[in-house]
C-alpha cells in the first residue's frame, strides 16, 4: 500500500463517519458508494486531500481517511476469532519482523496476521504460511488480494505433522490448538537464534508448550498476556470504556539454540 498526498484511482481507502463507522472501498473511475446514509461517487473522491470532510447525497458527513494496518486487520473477513492488533504489535516486535524477514507460520485462519507479517516484511521479505483447511486458504488469499499483499504471501496447503519445507527461516509463529506437538518439525526449519511464538488460550496449553520447547533446545522462553483498555475521550469527564479487550490468549515466545541451555 502506497499512498500520495491525495486520493487516487486504484487506492484503497476508508470512509470514516463521525460515530467512527467505517467503510472501505477501492476507487474506481466512474464508480458510486451507497449506504443507508446517501451515495458517494468515486470520482468526487479521487483528487481529494486525505482527511478530507465530504458529504453523501444525503448531507451525511464522511472523513476521507488512508486505513491503518490496524484498520484492514480489525476489517478482515473471518471465519474464525482472529489475532487482535495488540497481540500482533507486540508479537511482530519481539520476533524481530520486519524489512526483509521471511517469517513462517502454521495456522492462516483468515489471514489477520498474514496480512500484518507481509505488510512489515517490505517488498524483499517474505511469508510461508501453511493451512490444512482450504477454505480458510482461499479466505485468506481473498483478504490479501484486497489489499495488495498478496505477492508477498506463499500460501501452502498442508499438514503441519508432515512439517515445513523451508529451512533457516528467520522466525516461525504457531496459531494452532496444540503448538507443542509440533515443536520439532518448527526446530528443523527456524535458524538458530532465530524466533518461534505461539498464542494459546489456556495455561494448560502453555505447560506443554513450554515442556516441549524445553526438550527440544529452545532457550530464554517468555510467556505473557496483554491487556488493552480505552478511555472515553471526553476532557470533561475522561475515564474508562464500560467494555475492553482483555484476555485475547498467551502468547509464548523462545528462541532456538544448538545445545540445551543449563537449568
Amino acid at each position: 500500500m502506497s499512498y500520495e498526498t491525495i486520493a487516487r484511482d486504484g487506492d484503497l481507502v476508508q470512509l470514516l463517519g463521525r460515530r467512527h463507522k467505517s467503510h472501505f472501498l477501492r476507487l474506481k473511475a466512474g464508480a458510486v458508494f451507497q449506504t443507508h446514509r446517501g451515495e458517494l461517487k468515486h470520482d468526487d473522491l479521487i483528487g481529494q486531500p486525505w482527511g478530507t470532510l465530504l458529504e453523501s447525497h444525503t448531507g451525511n458527513p464522511f472523513f476521507l481517511m488512508q486505513p491503518s494496518l490496524a484498520d484492514l486487520i480489525t476489517d478482515i473477513k473471518r471465519n474464525t476469532q482472529i489475532i487482535y492488533p495488540k497481540d500482533i504489535g507486540y508479537i511482530s516486535m519481539v520476533m524481530g519482523i520486519g524489512p526483509g524477514v521471511h517469517v513462517l507460520e502454521a495456522g492462516t485462519g483468515s489471514g489477520a496476521l498474514t496480512t500484518a507479517f507481509a505488510f512489515l516484511v517490505g517488498d524483499q521479505g517474505r511469508v510461508t504460511s501453511y493451512e490444512k483447511r482450504e477454505e480458510m486458504q482461499n479466505l485468506a488469499r481473498n483478504n490479501l488480494r484486497r489489499v495488495d499483499l498478496l505477492e508477498r504471501v506463499t500460501l501452502k496447503l498442508g499438514d503441519v505433522a508432515d512439517g515445513f519445507a523451508e529451512r533457516e527461516v528467520d522466525a516461525i509463529f504457531l496459531d494452532l490448538p496444540n503448538p507443542y506437538d509440533y515443536v520439532p518439525q518448527v526446530k528443523a526449519s527456524l535458524k538458530f537464534g532465530g524466533y518461534v511464538g505461539m498464542i494459546l488460550p489456556t495455561t494448560n496449553q502453555v505447560g506443554l508448550s513450554v515442556e516441549a520447547l524445553h526438550y527440544n533446545n529452545f532457550a530464554f522462553v517468555e510467556v505473557c498476556e496483554l491487556l488493552l483498555r480505552f478511555y472515553k475521550p471526553d476532557w470533561e469527564r475522561l475515564r474508562p470504556t464500560d467494555r475492553m479487550v482483555a484476555h485475547t490468549g498467551y502468547l509464548v515466545f523462545a528462541r532456538s539454540v544448538r545445545e540445551r541451555a543449563a537449568e
